[in-house]
């Protein structure tokens, strides 16, 4: 549903409201309009103060078509020349059967964050280019290389490539804090292609963390219309500045239904301020506990008079919230004055604080209320990762591997407390695609052995097998199933 990207009846009900005697307004105060301005209301003035900050990204990626899926057999590759996938000779190589290449061009919309030429944009806009441009309102176009992309946040940084020290028009990014529901915004991008397009709503809610799109759920939903080709350009309020990069709609025709969702700026500040350091990937405080949603009946456990705040299950020995003393059942109710009511909400608070600082946390325990003082540190990597794709013909063939560890475990939102080895990443039509791993997956043992270290899962992978009992923590479960050899 997730996509990514009456008015007279309100106005009828405003003047029956108006007309009811409780609400009628004094006679002296019906007059006639005394000007144009107070007759016509606009938008021009914000518009023609961002539209020039807001840029077309036009994505190019080279992919080779298949000639034909007999070819991907390597006894019909070898009978035609096509020895081996991987070089010259390859899948779709021969003589008279190279595959032809096409262009696959994506466009999405961004907005320029700093007069040197610095955009901001969604990281699923740009996803796998080997080429991206940049068209401004203007129409000039200009290559554009990333400086740091972040798939967590669905956020990515780009700089405009030129040889003159040109300074670009620009957008402050705003304190998506300070909005409110009710709020009026604008959304700017190109819906479709059809070019640069604004359209006009309110912020219909806040902290929206059900949406699914990225790691961080902490969405501003507006009913601005936000359509296709809109995905990273910004969601501006009547000041000008920017509260939101549009990045997800809610459709079942893949049109606007006026549910829109966008990250807050403040999310975008904190990988624009990475990529300004000249970090290649965006470091993030990690708190080191499992958090749980309070449901109605947790909250009645507790004697809360409603859901509020979010429960602690466990936590991470020498985290940083052990250290600021924080214990299994406690009840965090607040960061740094801002309230949570899942845990979504309180990592999206902690992501957007800088590493290094710290974040008073409000936590009730047994029935008081006390502030803990979290120091906001980066996830170690205790162990090194070993990243290992693991080959051959078993059921594991085809995933990429690595050790868990305290980092690791953050990245891939697995439990720290698990042992085993974390499948990073699984290829596309490979065995362990087949036999259903997915990234994610703690492999704790296999065939009755224990898995530590990805050492371990290779040699076990590499012994022939006529079966294989696997268990696997998936989701805080462990599941075992005997995959064929």
């Amino acid at each position: 549903m997730f996509g990514r990207l009456s008015g007279l009846a309100a106005a009828a009900a405003f003047a029956l409201l108006l007309g009811t005697p409780a609400f009628a307004q004094p006679a002296a105060q019906q007059r006639v309009p005394a000007s144009q301005a107070e007759v016509t209301l606009t938008f021009a003035p914000v518009v023609a103060k961002t539209a020039p900050a807001v840029v077309n990204v036009y994505a190019l990626k080279t992919a080779q078509q298949r000639v034909n899926p007999i070819f991907d057999d390597p006894f019909f590759r070898r009978f035609f020349g096509m020895p081996g996938p991987g070089g010259p000779g390859g899948p779709g190589e021969g003589p008279g059967l190279r595959a032809p290449e096409r262009v696959q061009r994506s466009l999405g919309s961004g907005v320029i964050v700093d007069p040197s030429g610095l955009v901001l944009t969604n990281y699923h806009v740009i996803e796998g280019a080997d080429e991206i441009r940049i068209a401004l309102n203007d129409r000039r176009e200009y290559e554009a290389e990333v400086l740091l992309r972040d798939q967590r946040t669905d956020l990515a940084v780009l700089r405009i490539k030129t040889e003159a020290k040109e300074r670009f028009p620009f957008l402050e990014l705003g304190d998506s804090d300070s909005l409110a529901v009710g709020d009026l915004v604008l959304a700017i991008g190109d819906p479709f292609g059809v070019g640069q397009t604004v359209t006009q709503g309110i912020v219909s809610a806040l902290a929206r963390t059900q949406v699914g799109v990225s790691d961080y759920q902490f969405f501003i939903q507006t009913d601005a219309a936000i359509n296709p080709g809109n995905s990273g350009g910004p969601l501006v309020d009547m000041a000008g500045r920017v509260v939101g990069i549009n990045s997800a709609i809610y459709s079942r025709s893949g049109g606007s239904h006026g549910i829109g969702f966008a990250i807050p700026a403040n999310m975008g500040r904190v990988v624009v301020e990475q990529a300004k350091s000249g970090s290649k990937s965006v470091r993030r405080p990690w708190l080191g506990a499992k958090l749980q949603r309070v449901t109605p009946d947790i909250a009645e456990s507790l004697g809360l008079p409603r859901p509020t705040g979010v429960l602690v299950q466990s936590v991470t020995a020498g985290s940083p919230a052990a250290k600021a003393g924080l214990r299994t059942g406690d009840l965090v109710v607040s960061v740094e004055g801002q309230g949570i009511d899942d845990p979504e909400s309180l990592n999206y608070r902690l992501a957007t604080r800088p590493v290094g600082g710290k974040a008073a946390l409000l936590v009730n325990r047994s029935g008081k209320d006390q502030t803990l003082v979290v120091v906001l540190e980066v996830a170690p990597e205790t162990v090194p990762r070993e990243e290992l794709l693991l080959r051959g013909r078993s059921p594991f063939a085809g995933a990429t591997i690595v050790n868990l560890s305290p980092a690791v475990a953050e990245e891939l939102k697995v439990d720290t407390n698990a042992t085993g080895v974390v499948v990073y990443d699984v290829q596309d039509n490979s065995p362990a695609a087949a036999a259903g791993f997915r990234p994610g997956d703690v492999i704790v043992e296999v065939n009755n052995e224990k898995v530590a270290r990805t050492g371990d899962l290779n040699q076990l992978a590499a012994v022939p097998q006529r079966g294989w009992r696997v268990t696997v923590l998936r989701g805080g479960r462990s599941i075992t199933a005997v995959l064929r050899g």
